[in-house]
């Protein structure tokens, strides 16, 4: 479990990566739009995290 907001955002972005690596591999592959629409989702769930007003911490 993270114990801080640097180290819950290193979770985040890992889980960016992956989407975005995923995005990369579904680019040469053909009817796929559910896949592609599901990870823009998937995707959007994790930045409204990262990016999150309040932060986590007050410091």
């Amino acid at each position: 479990m993270p114990t801080n907001e640097k180290e819950y955002n290193g979770y985040l972005f890992d889980q960016l990566e992956l989407i975005e690596r995923l995005e990369a591999i579904l680019e040469s592959c053909k009817d796929i739009e559910t896949i592609k629409k599901q990870l823009a989702i998937e995707k959007k769930f994790v930045e409204r995290k990262l990016y999150q007003n309040p932060p986590l911490t007050n410091g």
